[in-house]
Parts: structure tokens; sequence; C-alpha cells
């Protein structure tokens, strides 16, 4: 068996020391630089000596200047972690088509009359309860004549029918600016060449019934 001198034991020792302190010292070197990151990050928080966040008297948390909404966290700022709450939209407005109706002239007035009969207003009062609700951009209100008479003669009365619609209409509150009003004499015809005859006769007369009219017009959303 070999001897080992004293010599030799001691340069191991000194060797095996200086290894021990070298692995200390770079494990210190290490702690140190984790510090040294670790304080040169803005902390948003003041840390307490246990490594938590410290709070005040009433228990809230102590924000450093380096806070912004944007560090904050769940225990400290949960309203700011909270996601928005996503608002429904409204439903866009139903589009109706235009609808358009149609008021026999001799329910509404006289013959050869733009007078307003009772059973007319009535009539045109249950027209404007209907539209209720309808934001309406435009009502138009078009008078028809029969082919008894001149051409001049048909128009003006057909226009002053569809004037006292829209006089009804107006005292009901809607708004004049939104209607239209228009005569057409005894244009467009309903009955085509079904009445036979050009005199004056109750029998023409009941024919032609059809073609006195007022037609009402209303385009809008609900």
């Amino acid at each position: 068996m070999k001897k080992i001198s004293a010599k030799n034991t001691l340069i191991g020792m000194v060797l095996i020391s200086a290894m021990f302190s070298g692995a200390v010292l770079a494990q210190e070197a290490n702690a140190d630089q984790s510090a040294d990151a670790a304080a040169a990050k803005p902390q948003a928080y003041s840390i307490d000596g246990r490594g938590e966040v410290a709070r005040n008297s009433t228990g809230l948390c102590w924000r450093t200047s380096y806070w912004t909404p944007a560090m904050a966290i769940h225990e400290c700022d949960p309203d700011l972690l909270k996601k928005p709450e996503v608002v429904a939209e409204a439903p866009p407005p139903v589009i109706l088509p235009p609808e358009k109706i149609t008021f026999s002239a001799d329910a509404l007035f006289d013959f050869d009359s733009s007078k307003l009969k009772p059973n007319g207003i009535q009539s045109l009062n249950e027209f404007v309860t209907g539209i209720e609700g309808v934001k309406y951009d435009l009502i138009i209100a078009v008078g028809y004549a029969d082919r008894i008479g001149s051409d001049a003669y048909n128009k003006a009365l057909s226009l002053r029918r569809a004037e006292s619609v829209k006089s009804h209409l107006v005292s009901r509150g809607i708004d004049p600016s939104l209607i239209f009003v228009d005569g057409k004499g005894e244009a467009n015809p309903v009955t085509g060449n079904s009445c036979a005859g050009e005199r004056r006769s109750k029998a023409l007369i009941e024919c032609l019934a059809p073609d006195r009219r007022v037609e009402i017009e209303v385009a809008g959303t609900r």
C-alpha cells in the first residue's frame, strides 16, 4: 500500500477548499444578479418582508409609482380585470314594403262631392290607428274619378278629394309635410272597358264605381 505524504494531503485540502469557495461565490453572485434584476424591474405593488403585497389599514394594496392598469393583479384590483360586458345590439328596424290601401270614393264622399261623409271619416280614423307605431317617411294620397264629365273637371274633383283626405289626416296628428297629394282624374280606370255607354245614367254610374277611389300609400319602418 502506498503511503500518502503530508504534502500531498495538504495540497488536496487546499484544492477542495478552493473549489468549495468558488461554488459558494458563484451561488452568491447568481443570487446578487437575481436580486439586482428584481430591483431593476418596476414593481406595481409594494412587497412586505414576507414577500407578499403590502396593504394599508383598510386592506387595500399599496401601489407603487410604477403602477399602471395593465399591471393590475386580481387580488388587488379585480374590477380592472373583469371582462367587459357584451352589450347586445338593438335589432335593426324592420323595413316595411310600401302598403297601398284603396278607399272607395263613394264610401268617403257623396257623388260629385269632396266633403267627407261620417262613414268616410270613420274609415280614415281606422287607417290612422293602423299606422300607429310605424315611422313613415311619406304618405301619398291620390284621388281618381270615373270618365263621366270632362277630363279637367274630373282631375280637379279627384285632387279636391285627395286634399280632403290630407286635411283629415292632419287633424289626427300626422305631419302635413309628410303627406303628398295628387289628383289623376279618370286616369288608370279599374273597370277598363267593361262599362258600356257614354251618357250619364244610373247603371253607368254604378258600373264605374270602382274607378272613383282614393289610394293611400305608406312607406316606412316599424
